[in-house]
């Protein structure tokens, strides 16, 4: 699971009129069966503790970004584990590197809500496909730093992310687009059986709230105030 770091300033000025289309879907029959097979007995299994902080400023409804700190692979289990299904009712979508849908392992990622992008060089669609998700109320992922960090550190966020959120309500005012700091931290740093596992849910950013029509510096605002959010509840 990736982010991606569009140097667009709009980006619906940069789709051209006919662009590959990008889709994403969550199974009916395949969710229903990974889904608890995950929270019910791989994670319970692997890790000693999981312990979630904060799920009551997961929004229930409307559009939603998570936006949580990327520590391992298991990252993509945890995210359900904390705030999908069995917590708000809600299935998550994630935007997924190229290189990850293919074979066995992208037949399961395109049925559990992931769609790809290529992070070096992102796709008007695969944008395009995120502000849609967001304009039907979809909550899905984006890890706005960029990669996977094994330092219990947060390192500096590229601007994909408040980019995206801020041209969806800019388009669509009244839109009410939130933002959740999360922050996973596992106990060693590098999971193993066994570990600890500790999820902190922070107060979600209102993307409107950065809508003052100056573009690149209300990306760079909220980025900003992002990374501060993400800071401070990965210290608690």
């Amino acid at each position: 699971m990736i982010t991606f770091d569009s140097s667009n300033s709009s980006l619906e000025t940069q789709m051209p009129a006919k662009a590959t289309s990008i889709n994403s879907h969550v199974s009916p029959w395949l969710a229903p069966l990974v889904y608890p097979l995950g929270r019910y007995l791989i994670l319970p299994f692997y890790f000693r503790s999981i312990e979630v902080l904060g799920q009551e400023h997961i929004p229930r409804e409307g559009p939603v970004i998570l936006a949580p700190t990327h520590r391992s692979r298991w990252d993509s289990q945890m995210l359900p584990y904390s705030t999908g299904r069995y917590v708000t009712g809600r299935d998550l979508r994630f935007m997924v590197s190229v290189n990850e849908v293919k074979g066995l392992q992208g037949w399961f990622i395109r049925r559990l809500g992931g769609f790809p992008v290529d992070p070096k060089h992102p796709a008007i669609a695969t944008l395009r496909h995120g502000v849609e998700l967001l304009l039907d109320g979809q909550m899905f992922v984006i890890f706005p730093e960029g990669g996977i960090f094994q330092d219990n550190q947060v390192h500096p966020l590229k601007p994909g992310l408040a980019r995206l959120a801020i041209q969806a309500e800019s388009s669509h005012p009244g839109l009410d687009v939130k933002i959740v700091p999360m922050s996973i931290r596992y106990h060693p740093c590098i999971p193993r059986w066994g570990s600890r596992v500790k999820i902190t849910i922070g107060s979600p950013l209102s993307a409107a709230d950065y809508c003052t029509g100056a573009g690149k510096k209300d990306a760079q605002l909220l980025t900003a105030d992002l990374e501060t959010a993400l800071k401070r509840i990965d210290r608690e």
